[in-house]
């Protein structure tokens, strides 16, 4: 088996505020790499915020130049990063909640959210998924939020051959303990590694529970963030299969 390294990267997102957030995640970035991260994964909207009234303001095409430090960085520092924006696709006027997946060798994939929380579709259309991403003999299957809250989006994706299973969301103290269960929950009757990324700070009103988490594929803890603020949780896997994980504050 080859070693991989995976990240979840709960930073603390500013309303609306697109540079600075892009500022933050290179530094995310930076420090992954500098731990030889291999894929790091941002939380739902994470360049933006959960702000959904500023969602049609700040709705961008996923090959928008605004993006260009975060793909020139994950091209030189050899990282795939998974970074959250609301996003529109070719001609149409509605707004999707996208994972773009920006690659080592310069390539960008897009996720859209296909699961809506109830009240989200005042401010976004539902999306389609991705493809999950190849990684040698891995298969890392995405989601966003909501989307693993309906038990047959984990299903699919494990039944399609994923073994790792990575979601950036946005959960709140009220929601951590029933959400956290279900993803466990999925780590074990799936046999599938779960990663989650949080956010690590108060966005759209809401009080968000960091602790972002990463379950092994027997539904035991590898690893988690104390609690709020911008963190950085990494899973390592060595040639043996063995995880072990870490938190760094960034």
């Amino acid at each position: 088996m080859t070693a991989l390294t995976i990240a979840a990267a709960q930073s603390v997102s500013i309303a609306g505020d697109v540079p600075g957030n892009i500022a933050r995640h290179l530094a995310f970035m930076r420090k992954a790499a500098e731990q030889g991260v291999q894929l790091l994964v941002f939380p739902e909207l994470s360049l933006t915020g959960y702000e959904p009234s500023l969602a049609a303001g700040l709705a961008i095409a996923p090959d928008d130049g605004v993006l260009a430090p975060l793909r020139e960085m994950a091209r030189e520092l050899r990282i795939t990063a998974v970074v959250g924006m609301p996003i529109r696709l070719g001609a149409a006027s509605e707004v999707l909640i996208g994972a773009l997946v920006l690659g080592p060798d310069g390539s960008m994939a897009v996720y859209t959210k296909q699961h809506l929380h109830p009240g989200e579709e005042a401010a976004f259309a539902a999306g389609q998924g991705g493809e999950a991403l190849e990684w040698g003999d891995d298969r890392i299957a995405l989601a966003v939020c909501a989307d693993f809250s309906h038990a047959s989006h984990p299903r699919q994706a494990a039944e399609a051959g994923a073994n790792i299973y990575a979601a950036g969301v946005l959960i709140s103290e009220g929601g951590y303990a029933p959400d956290t269960t279900l993803l466990q929950g999925y780590a074990a009757e799936h046999h599938m590694v779960v990663l989650m990324a949080n956010h690590g700070g108060p966005t759209g009103g809401w009080a968000c529970a960091g602790r972002s988490a990463i379950w092994g594929a027997d539904g035991g803890l590898i690893t988690a963030a104390p609690g709020v603020g911008d963190t950085l949780v990494i899973a390592r896997r060595n040639t043996a299969g063995q995880w072990h994980g870490e938190q760094l504050a960034i």
